[in-house]
């Protein structure tokens, strides 16, 4: 039987996002008799340091590293965290014999790429729960592990990649939370977060959620998520984010976990915020919202276009998103819409039909992301592909070599030069819009190393990043 496992956060992006994946890691290797111990890099002020002590304390049987994203999808700024993480690596690697196992939402996106570009044999793909374990506990007994779903290793000839296994998370047990100090993140990260389901069914053609966490919704018991939220609540956590890719699929789902909130009396207690979907969005999902301690929505509706709504893969209508905006502003929600503008379709009209719609809706905030980034499996990526040599192609730009690993993103020629400046001068300094980056730090949406985000967080501001700049700017 394995000793125990070292598990690793290697995110250091500020303000700090707790590290939700490998507190429920925590939890599965315990129920599998394994041993679990934490080393968090995203406080350390001398990571090299901080990884010397740690491994100091004893030989783990194995090292597994959470990478949860590779770069900052920004357009604007275009920066990858690949380096950082290498750089991280090789010093856990000359101070361990354990094997390492990379994973993480952001590993998941492009195993095989980050495994060569670290230089490691092990790796896993989508969910770990199941495959963690068992893993190392072969490891620990010399069995073999070709056949552990989710496992990408290296065998002659190269990499291989098994099927993953997607958990059912109506059996699964309440996650214990304790692994990671989660206190601590919510005094300098501003917000706790919780998972009421995984998985996304939506056709989007830029998105990789249905590839790393499957495309069929697996929905969490309303009883148990509302016993994690206790737990929370219990530390003193009393804002969270839900981390579904949306929160009101399905509605039924959604509407329940909102119930069991309300019948425990925690809406009161509780401010939540989660991603949404503009359809199907009704009066009672928000009624049920608001009473079981909704405090703002992040809508992503990409665009005002049905034209490029369509182009995107999107399963709603502008008409829809019109009308979730009428039931927020009708129930006192507070309510971001983000817009993921330039992708295939776009045009200098549909911008302008975008943004006066946005104006007419008048959302709490609209979130502006001009340049798609280009993820590798998804339709997005297949198509540009399609289009021959990516360095001839006036619509993608980025260091495109076909794996995607470093940012590429799509912004459609029809622009023109100058897109950036034209969006800007139909925005007209109205100030619900804010941007992936921009002068104004205030209303900076890149949230990696937002020094805004963190001083105000630090003086007392809680709850979702984008509503905290909402506040700032409004002055409360």
């Amino acid at each position: 039987m394995p000793g125990k496992v070292l598990l690793v956060n290697l995110n250091r992006m500020q303000p700090a996002v707790a590290p939700i994946a490998i507190d429920y890691l925590g939890t599965a290797l315990r129920q599998r008799g394994i041993g679990a111990e934490l080393l968090d890099l995203c406080f350390a002020d001398d990571v090299d340091a901080e990884i010397e002590r740690c491994l100091a304390g004893g030989e783990a049987s194995a090292v597994a590293l959470s990478l949860r994203n590779t770069d900052d999808t920004s357009f604007a700024t275009q920066q990858s965290f690949l380096p950082s993480f290498r750089r991280i690596i090789e010093g856990i690697r000359a101070g361990t014999a354990a094997p390492l196992i990379l994973g993480g939402c952001g590993f998941s996106l492009m195993p095989e790429p980050i495994l060569e570009y670290c230089g490691l044999d092990f790796g896993i793909w989508g969910e770990g729960e199941h495959a963690l374990p068992e893993l190392v506990q072969r490891i620990a007994a010399s069995e073999a592990i070709d056949d552990i779903p989710g496992l990408i290793y290296r065998a002659e000839g190269g990499l291989r990649r098994n099927p993953p296994i997607y958990i059912d998370l109506e059996g699964w047990p309440t996650p214990q939370r304790d692994l990671v100090d989660n206190r601590r993140y919510f005094a300098e990260g501003g917000m706790g977060n919780i998972e009421a389901k995984r998985g996304c069914p939506m056709r989007c053609i830029y998105c990789a959620d249905p590839l790393c966490r499957g495309s069929r919704s697996r929905l969490r018991p309303p009883q148990s998520v509302a016993d994690e939220v206790e737990a929370l609540l219990g530390m003193g956590i009393d804002h969270l984010h839900f981390c579904d890719s949306e929160f009101n699929l399905p509605p039924q789902h959604a509407m329940a976990v909102c119930r069991q909130l309300i019948e425990r009396g925690l809406g009161g207690r509780l401010k939540w915020y989660a991603y949404c979907s503009p359809a199907p969005f009704t009066d009672e999902m928000a009624d049920l919202a608001v009473r079981s301690g909704c405090a703002g929505i992040n809508f992503g509706v990409d665009s005002g276009s049905d034209r490029v709504l369509r182009a995107l893969g999107r399963d709603f209508t502008a008409a829809e998103v019109a009308s979730t905006a009428e039931i927020c502003h009708r129930h006192g929600i507070v309510f971001l819409y983000d817009l993921l503008l330039g992708g295939p379709g776009e045009t200098r009209e549909t911008l302008r039909e975008t943004i006066e719609a946005m104006k007419r809706m008048s959302p709490s905030r609209i979130g502006v992301s001009l340049g798609v980034r280009i993820c590798p499996g998804t339709a997005l990526a297949a198509m540009v592909l399609a289009q021959g040599p990516l360095a001839d192609n006036p619509a993608v730009h980025g260091e495109a070599d076909g794996s995607f690993l470093a940012p590429a993103y799509y912004l459609d020629a029809a622009l023109g030069a100058g897109a950036e400046a034209y969006l800007d001068g139909l925005i007209g300094g109205d100030r619900r819009f804010f941007f992936m980056s921009g002068e104004d730090a205030g209303s900076n949406y890149n949230y990696s190393g937002n020094t805004v985000l963190v001083d105000a967080i630090r003086s007392g501001y809680r709850g979702a990043f984008w509503d905290i700049l909402r506040r700032l700017s409004d002055g409360g």
